[in-house]
């Protein structure tokens, strides 16, 4: 097993009082397996910036192999989930932890990466996109903190570990990263050098999928308040190169501002200014996504004072959360949004048996019978039973 000592000694450390997560049964166990393992990443960032704690991943100098025998040594369950990459996820009370060995990369094409193991902390972080995501921290709530990325979190300074346009160069995605972290962790101005090796970078986006892009997208417009962000990524033009279609942060500006929710979904709806299915189809989104970035984009939605019948018919046509969005997109006033959201959505009584079983045979005749009842039932205002409803049949069906 390669030793870790030597650069993890002379690491700078912070001594801080352990995090409450370093206490979950599941963790103490697999670290209690793996001497020398460190958590890394994610959660050693949000544990210091104050942010709940959600993926626990871990680090350590042991080779797969190792890891494996020792965690099953140990009575846990060890699932080679990614071998290929050095990983290996540990089971314990329930909740599964990812163990890498540590690596460093010796070869990279913008998206893919060749690593080879190392049993050096400082060469694995040096191979990390930010110095606040290359810290690692000990079982004992030590921290080791190779590239400053413990002052960074302290400014809200989202910054590259090393030179920013060779980061950038070993996976293009990490241009989208940064303003994704910039989002939620950031204060004040940006990195220069980091604005100015992705303004360079920008080309190399056009190596990402679909699939990535739009998955980073997500997460920066499900950041509290990613106004910030986008303005920058518009200012260096990355916001362009992923939104050809066209794109109008101002209006997300007004939508985050009046206190809309941070549903992705309803922000790309308020950001977007070209056609919403031509967008979906070329970042690939699942077929739900798409219908509704479609549906918050097309169709009406009712005025502030619109009476009950008219929030009625509205409601017959269109989901709730469809109108509700729609309001939000509109300016419309919280009266309004909140109307809709208490308000039951009317359900039209009558189904095509209840034609058949009237006389009319399956077809064309039925549906457009079908029809002329529920144009009734709304002109209405939806508030018609289904013995009117059929008492209307008759009416037709007799006239």
């Amino acid at each position: 097993m390669p030793s870790d000592r030597g650069a993890a000694d002379a690491a700078p450390a912070l001594h801080i009082r352990p995090p409450a997560f370093l206490a979950e049964p599941g963790l103490r166990a697999v670290l209690a397996a793996l001497p020398g393992a460190r958590v890394v990443g994610g959660a050693v960032r949000d544990a210091l910036a104050g942010f709940p704690v959600a993926d626990i991943d871990l680090a350590t100098p042991m080779r797969p192999d190792e890891v494996i025998r020792r965690l099953r040594e140990a009575g846990l369950k060890a699932v080679p989930t990614g071998l290929g990459h050095g990983t290996v996820t540990a089971v314990a009370d329930h909740r599964g932890f990812e163990v890498t060995t540590l690596r460093r990369d010796v070869e990279t094409d913008g998206r893919h990466a060749v690593v080879d193991y190392t049993g050096d902390w400082r060469e694995d972080a040096a191979r990390r996109d930010f110095t606040i995501n290359a810290m690692s921290m000990a079982p004992d709530g030590t921290v080791f903190d190779y590239f400053g990325g413990v002052a960074d979190l302290r400014a809200g300074l989202v910054r590259f570990v090393g030179d920013a346009a060779t980061r950038i160069a070993e996976d293009y995605l990490r241009i989208l990263r940064f303003f994704r972290f910039h989002a939620r962790y950031g204060r004040g101005a940006p990195d220069a050098p980091a604005v100015a090796a992705i303004r360079a970078g920008v080309p190399g986006m056009a190596r990402l999928s679909a699939e990535r892009v739009w998955s980073e997208l997500k997460r920066i417009l499900a950041a509290p308040d990613p106004t910030g962000s986008l303005a920058l990524m518009r200012d260096t033009g990355v916001l362009a190169a992923m939104l050809p279609e066209g794109e109008t942060p101002d209006r997300l500006a007004r939508l985050v501002a009046a206190g809309a929710p941070p549903d992705p979904v309803l922000r790309l709806a308020a950001l977007l200014d070209g056609d919403a299915a031509s967008l979906a189809a070329r970042l690939r989104f699942s077929t739900a996504e798409r219908d509704r970035l479609v549906a918050l984009r097309s169709g009406d939605v009712p005025a502030d004072g619109a009476d009950d019948a008219t929030l009625r018919r509205a409601l017959a046509d269109t989901p709730t959360e469809t109108l509700v969005g729609r309001a939000w997109l509109a300016g419309r006033g919280a009266a309004l949004r909140a109307r809709l959201d208490s308000s039951p959505r009317p359900v039209f009584p009558l189904r095509g048996r209840d034609v058949e079983q009237a006389g009319v045979a399956p077809g064309p005749q039925l549906g457009h019978i079908l029809g002329q009842v529920r144009a009734w039932w709304m002109a209405g205002g939806c508030i018609a039973d289904i013995a009117a409803c059929r008492a209307e049949l008759a009416r037709l069906l007799a006239d």
